[in-house]
């Protein structure tokens, strides 16, 4: 997930970055390193309590120098940033940030224009006020006032500092805010159903690429990456990633992402994700709408038939 903000950060033109971690951050700092295999320079700050991403920024500001962004690392946008980078740097505002039209606002923090203005922005509205959600990007052009608008905040009903209450100090005091919508679609991933809803958009957008070694069938828009053996079926979209397997009795369906060393030994998966080094061997049982974890195991000792949907961490084991 993290790698796809960072890649649109440098394809705008972003050579450094900075990613807050706190619980398990380790783990990201182990995938990411220093950033050159991405073609940034990463460094990490450490955030100890989640405190609300105005805190989390408030971590990197005293290294900063000069125009930021800030893009949340489950948030996922087609058409990437490089466009409105580009705006906010051109239009000379203050604070810049893009908005997509959602079904339910009460998830997001929401934007209200009037007369082509941002007047207000609500985290998590109780009550609907707007239906334009605020996207996880936010555009800063002076660290030291984003720094005095932080001093001014208290922690909100939710106990965090947020950062519409941040990005709210900026209209207050009439400063430019400049905004623009999001082209394409766009995914907050907060669920394991928003994970889901990601992967398909995602490989919508796939095309066919076989590197692999394949043999049983493939069909559709099937990306099998080096390293991977299917034995099995393969209809597209699908993704069989590095050192991916699907065995000969094992049947993957649309819309399924078989990350790297991931095993379907028997059995079939539709509209699933199963992450690195999940292993399933499930006779004639069918997964559907599931995501495992990493290196979780699924087995069958019977000969099921019939759908399940499992949503399990990683490290799990079912035997069912």
């Amino acid at each position: 997930m993290i790698e796809y903000p960072i890649v649109h950060l440098a394809e705008a033109g972003v050579s450094e970055v900075g990613v807050v971690v706190g619980y398990l951050g380790h783990l990201i700092q182990e995938h990411l390193g220093d950033g050159s295999r991405l073609g940034v320079r990463v460094r990490y700050f450490w955030q100890e309590r989640r405190l609300g991403i105005a805190h989390a920024i408030s971590l990197a500001l005293p290294e900063l120098k000069g125009p930021f962004v800030v893009y949340l690392g489950d948030n996922i946008l087609a058409g990437g940033i490089k466009r409105h980078v580009r705006a906010f740097l051109e239009g000379d505002f203050d604070v810049y940030i893009l908005l997509a039209r959602v079904p339910d606002p009460s998830r997001f923090g929401v934007a209200v224009l009037r007369d082509g203005r941002v007047v207000k922005l609500v985290e998590k509205p109780r009550e609907p006020i707007s239906d334009l959600a605020v996207v996880g990007v936010y555009m800063f052009r002076d660290p030291e006032d984003v720094a005095r608008a932080f001093s001014s905040l208290k922690p909100s009903w939710r106990g965090e500092y947020e950062v519409t209450d941040l990005i709210q100090w900026f209209i207050d005091r009439g400063r430019r805010v400049g905004f623009d919508f999001v082209d394409g679609w766009w995914k907050d991933v907060g669920t394991p159903e928003g994970l889901l809803e990601a992967v398909y958009l995602l490989l919508d957008h796939a095309g066919a690429r076989v590197e692999g070694e394949v043999r049983g069938e493939v069909l559709g828009r099937v990306v099998v990456e080096k390293g991977a053996v299917v034995e099995g079926r393969v209809f597209g979209p699908a993704y069989v990633g590095p050192g991916a397997y699907v065995g000969r009795g094992a049947v993957v369906e649309h819309y399924v992402s078989l990350e790297s060393g991931a095993r379907l030994a028997s059995g079939g998966a539709s509209r699933s994700l199963l992450l690195s080094e999940a292993e399933v061997e499930v006779g004639g049982l069918r997964l559907v709408d599931s995501v495992l974890g990493r290196r979780s195991v699924v087995r069958s000792r019977r000969d099921l038939r019939g759908e399940a949907r499992l949503i399990i961490s990683d490290f799990s084991r079912v035997e069912l």
